[in-house]
């Protein structure tokens, strides 16, 4: 292509882009024109239903029903200010739009919307007025319906009350005079309600209504929850009061310390509340009345539980005093006995200060046990406390007696254990001298041709080990300690010599049977009787362990698997 055709297409495609510019501008413009149009169409539409036919309508409703000056002045009123809207608030709407119009038209897109945003918030206020006028305007065109549904509901309720008052007057016995004057006034209130009605005194209707409402709902709060009250504080209060006084006076003839429940000042609180409970229902004021009554009734309900404590109480701190004394007493002579016992003690056994200390302080805690036992005491003898606070103290006095009972228990298990540990030595001396003795006499029973050399080294180091047991038992004072080690060494070294005792003559037995055994080959097998030979040789010098081992391995030469059979047969 030449430089002129590629000249010629850059123009085309110059021409091309700006024609598509020029018609996506125009086409955004003709799209925002035709969105602010929509909305000039809107306000106008909205402008002209700010009144509508409805609110004169219901203008003259009200203007055929006036018949008094209160409805006139309300008519004239709404009147007013229909006219405010009609000849200024509407204008003014009226010229903004045609601004707003010429604003459009000029395109001058920037000032238009600002301008529709500020008439759309006037034509808000204005219809806002306008509706508010309407709902005033139709209380009074549709008071009659409305005021007669709700007395049509209200007979109806107040029928119901009548109804359930006359069926059960003696439950209203102390209400009935309040009750038949307010059912008096319910009838008064019905007829002049018909009254105003026909006269179209809309204004008083309204009052009316809500006062019938009012004193109809109270009535049925009355004669719902009047029998309760009168039940409560005329019945079971009364009587709950009479029975509780019964009981607390028994209960304090018998010893029972109650002041700490404040009886009598509760009950003379309880008949000020019942009685301004019942100034109150004698003008229909229910208030929290059946709140406070059932609190008072709680109350004296909750005084049964705590006069079956004080019972139970009683019984526990009886049931305390006596065993405490029985183990305070017998904790006390045990005590007593180990320090009259301690001098013994310290000449039999080697025992450390701190050993003895525990006697000390048992000492102390026993007679302070003592000391607060007879606090307590003393208190239910001058009947200072409740058997619940009484009670309480004796079980601290007793869980401190427990936990005396309990160390003197550990102290007692281990000054025993002083004793019985010197009784078990001396035993177990005497078993120890006898295996010893046995362990002597197996040497002897069976004529070894060669005492084994350990034998009486061990014998040596366990007849020493004996001595020092005997010297620790003839000792004042002993020391377990040093006695125990001494017992435990003697017994060890004692099992050493019974074992090797034991092993040796085992072993010198089985060496000889396999001798024995081994001599039926030597005439027929060379190897069988050199080996033998050897066996016998160390079984003089007394090597009998390798003695058997020999003799073994010459008879295994002819009989393999003889040491099983030795084995057997020397058991």
């Amino acid at each position: 292509m030449s430089k002129t055709t590629f000249i010629l297409i850059g123009i085309l495609y110059y021409i091309l882009t700006v024609v598509i510019i020029i018609l996506v501008l125009n086409w955004l413009n003709k799209r925002e024109e035709k969105k602010y149009k929509n909305e000039i169409t809107t306000l106008e539409r909205d402008k002209n239903l700010i009144v509508g036919a409805s609110i004169l309508s219901e203008l003259n409703k009200v203007g055929a029903l006036i018949n008094n000056e209160i409805m006139q002045k309300k008519y004239d009123n709404w009147l007013s200010r229909l006219k405010e809207i009609k000849e200024i608030e509407i204008p003014k709407i009226t010229d903004a739009l045609i601004e707003i119009e010429e604003t459009f038209e000029n395109k001058d897109y920037t000032n238009l919307k600002t301008k529709i945003a500020a008439l759309e918030l006037e034509i808000a206020y204005v219809k806002t007025k306008s509706n508010f006028l309407l709902d005033e305007v139709k209380e009074i065109t549709l008071s009659e319906e409305k005021n007669r549904e709700t007395i049509t509901k209200l007979k109806a309720d107040y029928r119901s009350i009548l109804t359930k008052f006359n069926s059960n007057k003696e439950e209203y016995s102390e209400v009935i005079k309040p009750l038949e004057l307010q059912f008096e006034n319910v009838d008064k209130l019905f007829s002049t309600f018909e009254i105003a009605m026909d006269n179209n005194d809309y204004t008083e209707v309204g009052k009316i209504v809500k006062a019938i409402d009012d004193t109809i709902g109270n009535l049925k709060i009355v004669i719902e929850e009047a029998p309760s009250i009168i039940l409560m504080g005329k019945k079971l209060i009364p009587s709950k009061i009479a029975d509780i006084t019964k009981i607390a006076e028994k209960m304090t003839k018998e010893g029972f310390n109650l002041e700490y429940l404040n009886i009598e000042y509760n009950i003379t609180e309880a008949d000020k509340k019942i009685n301004d409970v019942f100034g109150r229902l004698n003008v229909l004021n229910l208030e929290d009345s059946v709140f406070e009554l059932k609190t008072i009734l709680d109350y004296f309900d909750s005084l049964y539980h705590n006069f079956d404590k004080e019972r139970l109480s009683k019984r526990i701190y009886e049931d305390f005093e006596r065993s405490i004394l029985i183990k305070v007493t017998k904790t006390e002579k045990i005590i007593n006995d180990l320090n009259k016992k301690i001098d013994v003690l310290k000449y039999s056994y080697d025992l450390m200060d701190e050993d003895l200390q525990v006697l000390t302080t048992l000492n102390t805690e026993i007679t302070n046990i003592k000391e607060d036992y007879h606090k307590v005491v003393s208190l239910h003898r001058r009947n200072s406390f409740a058997y619940s606070r009484l009670a309480k103290e004796m079980e601290l006095v007793n869980a401190n007696l427990v936990k005396t009972e309990e160390k003197l228990e550990q102290t007692l298990l281990s000054l025993s254990s002083l004793k019985e540990d010197e009784k078990r030595a001396r035993e177990q001396l005497e078993e120890i001298k006898k295996i010893l003795n046995q362990a002597k006499n197996n040497m002897k029973s069976y004529k070894l041709p060669v005492t084994p050399k350990n034998f009486y080294v061990e014998l040596s180091e366990a007849a020493s080990a004996i001595e020092d047991m005997v010297d620790e038992l003839s000792k004042r004072p002993i020391s377990i300690k040093t006695l125990n080690t001494r017992v435990d060494t003697a017994r060890d070294l004692t099992f050493k010599v019974y074992n090797t005792t034991k092993e040796a003559i085992k072993t010198a037995k089985m060496a000889e049977t396999a001798i024995v055994y081994g001599n039926r080959y030597r005439p027929i097998y060379k190897d069988v009787e050199l080996g033998l030979i050897k066996a016998e040789t160390a079984f003089y010098k007394g090597n009998f362990k390798l003695s058997l081992e020999q003799a073994i391995n010459a008879i295994n030469i002819v009989e393999p698997g003889i040491h099983k059979r030795l084995i057997e047969e020397y058991k």
